[in-house]
């Protein structure tokens, strides 16, 4: 199996002038053979690169619709493990990179060299880490040099132009700027931090500087686009899972890609 990096997606949607686009779905919501379909129907659809979030008991910075979502994977009987199934059904039928957004206790539990192995083997890009900063993750810098994995940390409105260099020169594949101080959530208007966020990354030298956090419609994507890498789109997204199913998160990608 070739694994793809997010790198690479985001370097050929550039080459088409265009920014790449990063969808978010949790993993096994409502179910894990529908995570996979549903995962499957973005990279249909346009998109480039495909978030996978594991669930988690007490997410810090997802909002009432993601939460609910991983809440009912969780009581499904989601198992970290099974990350791993779903990251090769998608990785064996798209040509998407695949990213784990992940908090890092998870990771940890399952010891980190092993879930980096099994995630490689898997066909797994990188992970993205919202609550492991690059001062406290030695271990996983060492796991991704091993395994040949993509490292996505955060830099938000509030972070200090020292943790910004900091963060960018840790972070490999693309820096994940987070547009607003807040938890997620689909919103009507893009932040105007957004902007000043990925110029401070792409000040400190990153390559990749994408935008999370209330994008929700196609002109967000457009918006975003004219000043960042990439655009990720996840509450929007994972709505339409829970309201019209793999159909309706099919359709959302293809309008947000600008296939529709």
């Amino acid at each position: 199996m070739t694994r793809v990096t997010s790198a690479q997606k985001i370097a050929a949607a550039r080459a088409e002038g265009r920014p790449a686009l990063i969808g978010y779905l949790p993993a096994g919501y409502p179910d894990v053979a529908t995570s996979i379909e549903a995962a499957v129907a973005l990279a249909e659809n346009g998109v480039d690169v495909i978030e996978i979030g594991i669930p988690y008991s007490d997410p810090v910075m997802d909002g009432q619709v993601i939460q609910e979502a991983t809440v009912q994977a969780l009581a499904n009987g989601f198992k970290v493990p099974q990350i791993f199934e779903i990251v090769r059904g998608i990785t064996e039928r798209t040509d998407a990179a695949v990213m784990v957004m992940t908090y890092w206790n998870p990771v940890l539990r399952l010891g980190v060299d092993e879930f980096a192995r099994r995630f490689a083997e898997a066909g797994g890009a990188g992970l993205i880490t919202p609550d492991l900063v690059p001062d406290e993750a030695a271990e996983w810098m060492e796991a991704s040099e091993k395994h040949g994995l993509e490292r996505v940390f955060l830099i938000a409105p509030s972070s200090t132009e020292a943790r910004v260099q900091r963060t960018v020169e840790a972070s490999s594949g693309f820096v994940y700027c987070v547009s607003l101080m807040g938890v997620t959530g689909a919103r009507s208007e893009v932040s105007s931090a957004a902007q000043a966020v990925v110029d401070a990354a792409h000040n400190a030298g990153a390559e990749n500087a994408c935008v999370g956090l209330g994008v929700s419609r196609r002109e967000h994507v457009e918006e975003i686009g004219a000043y960042a890498d990439g655009v990720i789109v996840g509450t929007a997204l994972v709505a339409a899972l829970r309201d019209g199913g793999v159909p309706a998160v099919g359709a959302l990608a293809a309008e947000l890609s600008g296939r529709a």
